[in-house]
């Protein structure tokens, strides 16, 4: 093992991000809030955790280009998830196990225990007959310099009958006196979270499928999690995953009851994190007052073909940012909501409201905004008293352009179209709307220079998708074609710039 060149390979890498860093941050697209790398391309988050009075968050990273390559993991720590101070990267490419120019070190998670912060993650290299996965651990005293293990991998292959190419992604976790890990697995063209087990982080022995695919999920799931949440009625555990080859559903999460005897989790409730095209590997860990927190990349891999460029963001030096952090909450009926952290009221300035009810009959209205590019909007829908069959909100819009979600409140569906966005984007996410003997819908939106997420049925249904409109595109409207719609209140804020 050489540490010295992994050190020398951080110094290059740094030396690229402090030379390009000025004028990257002049790109139209940068978002204003949203995380993302100073420069180059970003990905998955990786190694999420609290620790020693900061958050950690790593990431996925090329500090050479605006398109994925030369896997390094980024390192930015903060105060509140929102305003950033980005640290020397992590980890670079060093060893014969992970420095490929189409491999390095791929995603993992991070544990602390006894003082010292533990990177578990997945080095991809080739030897010379395709690529081989497999899973290692890094160590820092400090939080910022990282030492690889001279055991590395520490888990060199997977099971029997398993493909060496398609091993990754581990997340860590303690319970009781064993430390676990969940990765994914591909045998006979299906997804599969595999479990270990170690009592040191270092040895680590196979202990089970946690759970598999038996077609209805897809041929991989990237970037596994595992995690306990409680409600009213006790404690549930949920696995989430980014399955490949079931097209919309970009993130899944399933809950049910583990055993950690035999190491198996038997799931009760199949839902879906996000409906849209951009919510891709989540990962979660615990905060400072406990709650269970989930970070994701705004983008993914099914829908992007990879004849086509990754949008208008690699023109400028970058690519990737992550949506905004999430609480996830356990419902009494085992499904899950997923509520932005409260955190970010503390970045709304300039606040425009409609406090009265407000009709709108057969045409549209504009919504308040400080800054149509960049706010929050809260909008509750007075269902009992309207009589319109559906409604759009038209976001992001100029008199050519818009971002189009529509409401079908006979239909219970909600569409988010892109078609006709910004000249590049394309498609139209779908999900149903839970409106089953509701009063009310009531709609959280967040818009940033280039994303916008949508949340409903009590987070619970969420759209995010990227979108890369022009500065002219600074006009919101709620719109009826047909009835009445009754809006009991509105708000929008404009959000200040954290990055």
């Amino acid at each position: 093992m050489s540490i010295e060149l992994m050190k020398k390979n951080i110094v290059r890498a740094q030396a690229e991000i402090d030379k390009k860093r000025s004028e990257v941050g002049k790109g139209a697209m940068r978002q204003k809030y949203h995380f993302m790398a100073e420069e180059g391309w970003l990905n998955d988050p990786n190694g999420l955790i609290y620790f020693k009075g900061k958050y950690h968050f790593f990431y996925q990273y090329n500090p050479y280009d605006s398109y994925w390559g030369s896997m390094h993991w980024g390192h930015a720590i903060s105060d509140d998830m929102l305003h950033w101070e980005y640290l020397p990267l992590a980890l670079a490419p060093s060893e014969t196990y992970d420095n490929h120019p189409k491999g390095g070190c791929f995603s993992g998670s991070a544990i602390e225990h006894e003082g010292r912060l533990y990177l578990l993650y997945t080095a991809s290299t080739i030897y010379g007959d395709g690529f081989v996965q497999n899973q290692c651990m890094a160590y820092s005293d400090d939080g910022i310099h990282f030492v690889k293990s001279e055991k590395n991998p520490v888990i060199a292959a997977p099971p029997s009958g398993y493909d060496v190419g398609e091993f990754r992604d581990p997340k860590v976790w303690k319970h009781e006196d064993y430390f676990y890990l969940v990765c994914s697995g591909k045998k006979d063209e299906l997804g599969q979270a595999l479990l270990y087990r170690s009592k040191n982080l270092e040895d680590w022995d196979f202990f089970n499928v946690l759970a598999e695919s038996r077609g209805e999920f897809g041929y991989m799931w990237e970037c596994p999690d595992f995690f306990p949440l409680k409600n009213a009625n006790g404690e549930k555990y949920v696995l989430t995953f980014s399955p490949m080859g079931v097209k919309e559903r970009t993130s899944i999460y399933l809950v049910g009851d583990m055993n950690y005897e035999t190491g198996k989790f038997n799931y009760t409730t199949v839902g879906n994190i996000d409906w849209g095209f951009d919510y891709y590997a989540p990962q979660s860990f615990v905060d400072q007052s406990g709650r269970r927190i989930l970070i994701a990349w705004a983008n993914g891999w099914d829908w992007m073909p990879w004849w086509k460029d990754w949008g208008p963001t690699f023109k400028e030096g970058w690519c990737g940012s992550f949506n905004l952090p999430r609480e996830a909450i356990l419902d009494t009926d085992n499904t899950l909501k997923f509520v932005p952290i409260e955190e970010l009221r503390s970045i709304r300035k300039s606040v425009e409201a409609i406090h009265e009810k407000s009709i709108i009959e057969k045409g549209e209205r504009l919504i308040p905004t400080a800054n149509g590019n960049c706010f929050e909007l809260k909008m509750t829908i007075d269902l009992a008293n309207s009589t319109a069959d559906s409604f759009e909100l038209r976001l992001r819009s100029n008199d050519h352009l818009a971002t189009i979600a529509t409401f079908d409140l006979r239909k219970q569906m909600l569409r988010v179209s892109r078609d006709n966005s910004d000249d590049w984007s394309q498609g139209t996410t779908k999900s149903n709307l839970l409106l089953k003997d509701k009063a009310t819908l009531k709609i959280h939106l967040f818009v940033d220079q280039s994303s916008i997420e949508i949340f409903t049925d009590d987070y619970k249904t969420n759209h995010s998708l990227n979108v890369f409109a022009k500065e002219d595109q600074n006009k919101n409207y709620v719109s009826v074609a047909e009835g009445t719609l009754v809006i009991d209140q509105l708000e929008t804020w404009e959000l200040t710039k954290t990055m």
